[in-house]
């Protein structure tokens, strides 16, 4: 039995397994929001020839279902198929991935006025090679030179010990010796050949991955590469991953993509750039609670279970032979610490390269993205929580919601008097579906427009674009021939549900620690979704806080900003470690004040206006 893709490809298919599932194994990946579990509909597939057993629908509609459109992890072939997989379907690479818009790198770097001290320290040794009379061994040898140089209690490991004897012999024993910190042997090499010093700084999102090729010696960034988190074939969110690895035995699998994806952006960087994988002598990962544990194969149950604890928060400084990321075997791995299940190393880097906790001036840190965090605080205090806003701003639960690739509804304006959008459109084609940025705008601007009320509910005789559709209620933002783009009342509503999650967060830390909006000095919103954020229609939302505009600042992929400069600092190694042990986590799910603060931003902007009083203003005009 075998499955034809109009594509031309073949795919075998085994006994009892879906369409999706043969897919995959071949290496057909298609947007799956719920990990397989037929609950977001995006993995829809037309049957062009043949027949399947279809287990459910999910959300396909009577005309999809009638046109032939299965949903792939529920359609078991009863036979040979021809199967045509629409492109809105596809698991596409080439999203609008923010690297970062901080300062230059090393500027940054020098504003927190220290010294540049990677992971690897270099010392360059004489050692006396061995004779009748002088005889003992290598690592004996080794160790008093090292002493001679006044260093004492140097470890080494197998892997270090292994290749020595080599080593020392090539280098015709005058050597140079990397080490870390706290004294442990790293490696070897020749003190006449002088060689270029590399680290990797390394950003593990729940969607895509980042990394910095840098130059140890002076700073420099010598390229970047990004691309999807590969994990986002098992899932969008870190639960669906964590109930992949803890209940279907995927946890391995996990960590092997993302692994990959690290080693695949590396290939290409270092064979531009002439690198020795053996020159790349240190690595700094930052990532969430979740992704840091996935990456070092850690089992992340405990995550998601109360009372909510990870598996470790500080992580010990493991080796890269030990990741199986592709450089010096024996090169140090350091992980930015976590604060909690879902505050993870990617909010204390963020923290870091927002400068926020050396200021008095209290500021409020958020990183917008598949998950919410926010961190509220100054050079005093920290405190920090996580919103559980949920992936939908990544098109996740959205009817046809999608990430922000080519053929996303980005931007919306809705014209005030023919009540039609005009669109912005990534890529300028055909829309196949929208982004985080483009259902912020679309709600807001619909709001304004009288074409949803307070509670989010589109008004049905506001406007030729409103029909009953098979999920109710629903706003056409375009349609063709082909497809047809919509917001749903059911859409409007989870997005309001994302946007409250945020909103009441920031309240209710700012009530716990005793201060009012007006506190508020200065916004930091981090993130790629940030990026492409309209503070102005956020706040319409009821999403930000109604404050001056010129006190929001927007600092892109702070996760990797951050492990640039602890790639770069010992210093600021000690200061992230700092950072995570002072922040306060606040668990909102358990809080008693949540579900008010909650219940009170489900509206638009807010059930107290006075708190949006820009907002206010709009709508009288």
């Amino acid at each position: 039995m075998e499955i034809r893709l109009t594509s031309g490809k073949t795919i075998p298919v085994l006994d009892g397994e879906t369409i999706y599932r043969s897919l995959k194994r071949q290496g057909v990946y298609l947007v799956s929001s719920c990990g397989g579990k037929g609950t977001c509909g995006k993995c829809k597939v037309r049957i062009v020839e043949g027949q399947v057993e279809t287990l459910s629908y999910g959300k396909l509609g009577q005309k999809e279902r009638a046109a032939g459109f299965a949903i792939a992890c529920q359609a078991f072939p009863k036979g040979d198929l021809l199967l045509d997989i629409p492109r809105e379907s596809r698991l596409a690479v080439g999203d609008k991935i923010a690297v970062s818009r901080s300062r230059d790198l090393f500027e940054l770097l020098e504003s927190f006025s220290t010294a540049v001290s990677p992971v690897v320290r270099r010392l360059i040794l004489e050692v006396p090679p061995p004779t009748i009379h002088d005889n003992i061994s290598d690592v004996e040898r080794l160790k008093r030179s090292l002493q001679e140089a006044g260093i004492r209690g140097m470890r080494f490991s197998h892997g270090f010990v292994k290749s020595m004897t080599e080593a020392l012999r090539n280098a015709g024993w005058k050597i140079v010796l990397g080490y870390t910190e706290d004294f442990e042997a790293v490696f070897l090499g020749s003190a006449d050949k002088y060689r270029d010093r590399y680290g990797l700084a390394v950003d593990i999102g729940t969607t895509t991955v980042v990394v910095y090729l840098v130059n140890l010696g002076d700073g420099r960034l010598i390229d970047v590469g990004s691309t999807y988190n590969s994990q986002i074939r098992y899932g969008d969110d870190v639960i669906t991953r964590i109930v992949h690895a803890t209940e279907h035995g995927g946890l391995h699998e996990l960590r092997d993509a993302v692994v990959s994806d690290i080693n695949d952006l590396l290939a290409p960087l270092i064979e531009r750039h002439g690198v020795d994988r053996e020159d790349i002598e240190s690595v700094v990962v930052a990532g969430n609670t979740t992704m840091s544990h996935l990456f070092w194969d850690l089992n992340p149950a405990s995550i998601r279970e109360e009372p909510y604890i990870p598996t470790v928060n500080f992580f010990p400084r493991w080796k890269a032979g030990t990741a199986r990321v592709l450089v010096n075997s024996q090169a140090p791995v350091w992980t930015f610490p976590c604060v909690a299940s879902y505050v993870g190393g990617d909010i204390v880097a963020g923290v870091l390269a927002s400068k926020m906790h050396r200021n008095p001036e209290v500021a409020l840190f958020m990183d917008i993205g598949t998950n919410g965090e926010i961190a509220i605080g100054n050079n005093e205090w920290l405190v920090t929580a996580a919103c559980s806003a949920g992936p939908c701003f990544e098109g996740s639960g959205i009817k046809h919601g999608m990430r922000a690739t080519e053929g996303a509804i980005e931007s919306v304006r809705i014209n005030p008097e023919t009540l039609d959008p005009e669109l912005g459109i990534i890529g300028d084609s055909k829309p196949t579906g929208i982004c985080g940025s483009g259902m912020i705008d679309v709600i807001s601007e619909m709001f304004l427009s009288g074409i949803v009320d307070l509670k989010g509910k589109l008004v049905k005789d506001r406007g030729g674009r409103i029909r009953e559709g098979e999920d109710g209620a629903e706003f056409v933002l375009y349609e063709d021939a082909e497809r047809s783009v919509v917001l749903t009342d059911v859409d409007i509503e989870n997005i309001l549900r994302a946007k409250a999650a945020v909103y009441a967060g920031v309240s209710l830390l700012l009530k716990e620690v005793g201060f009012g909006l007006e506190a508020i000095e200065k916004v930091y919103i981090a993130g790629g979704f940030g990026n492409y954020l309209n503070v102005d229609k956020a706040i319409i939302l009821g999403m930000l806080p109604d404050l001056p505009r010129d006190k929001f600042s927007f600092l892109g992929n702070t996760s990797v900003t951050g492990a640039y400069l602890c790639l770069l600092s010992e210093d600021l190694r000690k200061e992230a470690e700092e950072i995570a042990s002072k922040m306060t986590y606040m668990e909102l799910s358990v809080s008693r004040g949540f579900m008010d603060e909650y219940l009170s931003a489900l509206f638009l902007p807010h059930t107290e206006l006075g708190l949006f009083p820009t907002v206010a203003s709009l709508m009288k005009k």
